[in-house]
């Protein structure tokens, strides 16, 4: 008689653990992570959608001085690298990667208290306004914090950007006027923009 019992499966590998302590720091490592790919490939887009250096007129053959002549071509893809200019996907893209680096290094580092006199919003991708400011404060982080800027490009970036853009940011009046002035006391509100004058057409 055969033996029809079922046969236990052999055991497997024991599964891979990480202790508490190490999964903050493993998080923390993967954003940077993250951060820094979104980085390298915003800085891999720009350098390939720059036009191709034109030659010295004396090089150009005569095909090449008609096609100059008869005007640029238009360029594929957006004509600035300033957020505002951007529309759908590539506006999400863009402040997707903005976000990472408000979230895990402008805000640790430079966050300070919220106060009346120091009002911020958690919600600041909402404030057109702040989007603009921040994502003109990260390109110049991406330029001066290069090795090509110098050892002077951080305290370039200090000095002429990041110290202005807190101080229209976060300036009482600033577009975050009407959100949190207290941590215990979170708000949240978009200031209307002035209405465009409406201009009378003459009959």
């Amino acid at each position: 008689m055969s033996d029809t019992s079922p046969t236990a499966p052999a055991p497997g590998p024991e599964p891979f653990r990480v202790s508490d302590e190490n999964l903050d720091d493993l998080a923390s490592a993967l954003a940077k992570t993250i951060a820094e790919v979104r980085r390298q490939g915003v800085i891999l887009d720009r350098l390939g959608s720059e036009p191709d250096p034109v030659p010295p007129a004396d090089q150009q053959t005569d095909g090449a001085a008609e096609a100059g002549a008869a005007g640029p071509e238009k360029a594929d893809g957006p004509t600035s690298v300033f957020i505002l200019a951007l529309g759908g996907e590539a506006y999400a893209v863009e402040l997707a990667a903005l976000s990472n680096w408000v979230n895990h290094l402008l805000l640790p580092v430079y966050g300070r208290e919220i106060s009346t006199t120091r009002p911020w919003c958690a919600q600041w991708h909402e404030h057109p306004e702040a989007v603009a400011r921040l994502h003109a404060l990260w390109l110049a982080w991406q330029q001066l914090t290069d090795t090509e800027a110098g050892l002077a490009g951080p305290s370039t970036w200090h000095r002429d950007h990041l110290d202005q853009a807190l101080v229209h940011l976060r300036a009482p009046d600033g577009p975050f006027a009407a959100c949190t002035t207290s941590p215990t006391r979170p708000n949240h509100r978009v200031l209307a923009p002035p209405a465009p004058e409406q201009s009378e057409v003459a009959a």
